[in-house]
């Protein structure tokens, strides 16, 4: 018997493990490297272990330093989570070197689907249908469009879409670079591209004793950067034949490769009903919760039991209704997606049901797997998930109304989000019709889908709400029962200027005997004003407006979308000002390259710079063309945001530009 489980990673899954550790009434410890000190899986844990450093490489990815926190804190068992060192077959043979117990599949197992060339070999000796394999040295012109992959690792990294010959060579020698940055092997491959196709994977459980589980399938085809932020089950597109014939293929590549545990087969269905392997994830899944509360199982739970030597039931769980789960990220979608870092001042989800747990029928539930909390800073080292958030229900459009709902309610302050981009996936209507495949985003667009949820007269009303709530705050106790700017006679207006998602807002009101008066919001009465809540009538409607003040902004929460507004100083420091011309660090991360000189012309739209931060690549482009007049960096600094990368001299350029991103994986 297990009696006490070291977690291998942090943020939400570390918490969720922990959560059946103590169901289960196991010792637990956690890890965490320096920035992670004061997270909450670190608190959670009995003991937690320090692993001195930042980045992954130091921490969560020393085998050796895990270990030695494994053997100081007394643990006899080892759950790796998912990511990090979860599917790294040596650091599972090092863990049972070391005597103790692996929460996973055999090393062997890992190793076997470890490299995604010789996991299609595999497979088609299994009988399970696989895309052909091309040399990317002999492809021909009737092999385009094709895929370029990386035979280690996944998550979207060394991954290039080719459409055209001419495109080959350097996508190859892309996908090489960053496979070997994020995996140590630069070996790619090729395949054919299956346009319009669904990315559909297979739940499987395996014991010790033969038995094999497949607990359906789950949709995965929204995805940005060949990276899931939508998924459920089950998959709109399959029927009871198809899903049949899906998990028959599931249990056949288990069965092929001695799998125990839990684990992930994952394909690609194509248009025509056709479906072929894509890979095993030889680990829990980040989406497994939909799978959970539609069999109603705890998979954690049935991965410790299995790892201790227990055998599952004979008998497979039932599915009922329907689960669909997004990625809740810290990142601007409209923006080339970049990650953003800094203090998460106000994170809270209301209405949620359960966290970490499967919610209770009948009727539908909210689920919350989260590994942040209000006040907690989101830094530059790791993927900048905040939380997946998961809505259960009988039926799949009252599934995606619920979560619509939720994330519609969520208060997230301080750092940009893809939440408004969520919502307006989740009521979108092929969505709801179940049109979507891997190129959904692109389909449908960004324009459409990136556009925040509070338009320009919600950012009004908003503002007016921002300031009447500051002047109420600024009156504290005195004439308490008279609102700011109360006059008898009419004289000057209230007045103030905030930055607002667009541009300036210009705020001018008047309080008197009549009430409130703005020309920003003709017809607008004020109700009630407190320094936290504005409620106003518009229309003969009466609208709340909740607000909050956090480093530095304003942040006002309606029916209408979130707004961040941040106040304008009447007098501008002078010292503040950014010489024109200049490109900014968009988030604190290390230089990776330089690709331009002083003095060097270079165009619209060129890359000067590549960061890293987020486990990502993103290339800093010049916003005009013109000469590089200051270069600020080398290779292997670490910048702040905000930080001067260059400054550009360009004839259009007389304002401080943020420099441009194009975010790429490792």
């Amino acid at each position: 018997m297990i009696k006490n489980v070291l977690v291998a990673n942090r943020g939400e899954i570390a918490r969720r493990v922990l959560r059946a550790c103590r169901e289960l009434g196991i010792g637990t410890v956690a890890v965490h490297s320096d920035p992670d000190a004061g997270a909450p899986h670190v608190r959670e844990a009995d003991v937690a272990g320090r692993l001195p450093g930042a980045t992954p490489a130091e921490t969560y990815l020393s085998s050796e330093r895990l270990l030695a926190v494994a053997k100081s804190a007394g643990a006899d068992a080892v759950h790796p989570g998912y990511g990090f060192l979860s599917e790294n077959a040596d650091f599972a043979r090092a863990v049972a070197d070391a005597g103790l117990t692996w929460i996973g599949p055999p090393p062997a197992a890992i190793a076997a689907m470890g490299s995604k060339i010789e996991a299609k070999k595999l497979m088609a000796a299994a009988d399970v249908p696989v895309l052909p394999e091309l040399d990317p040295a002999e492809a021909s012109d009737a092999d385009f469009p094709l895929l370029v992959k990386a035979s280690a690792g996944g998550g979207g990294r060394g991954m290039r879409i080719v459409r055209a010959p001419g495109e080959l060579d350097d996508a190859v020698a892309a996908a090489r670079r960053e496979a070997e940055s994020a995996f140590g092997d630069p070996t790619v491959f090729c395949e054919p591209l299956l346009e319009g196709a669904r990315h559909i994977e297979v739940q499987i459980l395996a014991d010790a004793h033969g038995t094999v589980w497949t607990l359906g399938e789950r949709e995965c085809s929204i995805q940005r950067r060949h990276q899931k932020i939508v998924e459920e089950a089950p998959s709109p597109a399959v029927g009871s034949e198809l899903r049949a014939e899906l998990c028959g293929a599931a249990a056949s590549a288990a069965r092929a490769i001695g799998y125990v545990g839990a684990g992930t087969v994952e394909f690609m269905l194509a248009r025509d009903g056709r479906f072929f392997f894509l890979e095993v994830n030889t680990r829990l899944q980040v989406e497994h919760p939909v799978t959970e509360c539609v069999y109603g199982v705890d998979l954690v739970r049935l991965q410790i039991e299995i790892a201790e030597g227990a055998p599952l039931p004979e008998e497979v769980p039932e599915p009922r209704g329907h689960a669909i789960e997004v990625r809740l990220y810290a990142e601007d979608p409209a923006n080339e997606w970049r990650p953003a870092s800094g203090v998460l001042h106000t994170f809270e989800v209301p209405g949620v049901d359960v966290e970490f747990a499967v919610p209770a029928s009948p009727g539908p539930g909210l689920r919350l797997d989260s590994g942040v909390e209000s006040g907690g800073e989101v830094g530059v080292h790791y993927d900048p998930m905040l939380a997946k958030v998961i809505a259960w229900a009988p039926t799949r459009a009252a599934a995606a109304r619920r979560l619509a709902g939720g994330l519609r309610g969520a208060r997230v302050h301080g750092l940009t989000t893809n939440r408004d981009l969520l919502v307006r996936i989740l009521e979108e209507p092929g969505f709801l019709d179940g049109d979507t495949d891997t190129g959904y985003l692109d389909r449908i667009g960004l324009d459409r889908l990136a556009v925040p949820l509070a338009g320009e007269a919600a950012v009004r009303v908003s503002a007016l709400a921002a300031a009447l709530a500051q002047a109420a705050a600024n009156r504290g106790g005195v004439l308490g029962g008279l609102p700011s700017g109360w006059r008898n006679v009419r004289s000057q207006p209230q007045r103030r200027t905030f930055e607002g998602p667009s541009g300036q807002v210009v705020v001018d009101y008047y309080l008197h005997r009549d009430g409130l008066v703005s020309e920003l919001c003709p017809g607008t009465s004020l109700v009630s004003v407190t320094p936290e809540r504005v409620v106003l009538e518009q229309d003969g409607l009466r609208e709340t407006f909740a607000v909050t003040v956090a480093g530095g902004a304003v942040h006002v929460d309606s029916r209408f979308g979130s707004v961040a507004l941040r106040p304008v100083p009447r007098f501008a420091d002078p010292s503040g000002r950014i010489a024109p011309g200049s490109l900014l660090a968009p988030m604190p991360g290390s230089v990776v390259r330089v690709e331009t000189e002083p003095g060097a012309d270079v165009a619209d739209g060129q890359t000067l710079v590549v960061l890293e931060a987020m486990k990502m690549e993103h290339r800093i482009a010049a916003p005009s063309a013109g000469t590089v007049a200051e270069l600020n960096v080398a290779p292997g600094q670490q910048v702040e945001s905000g930080a001067v990368l260059a400054v550009i001299e360009a004839p259009a350029s007389d304002t401080a530009t943020e420099a441009v991103t194009e975010r790429t994986p490792e």
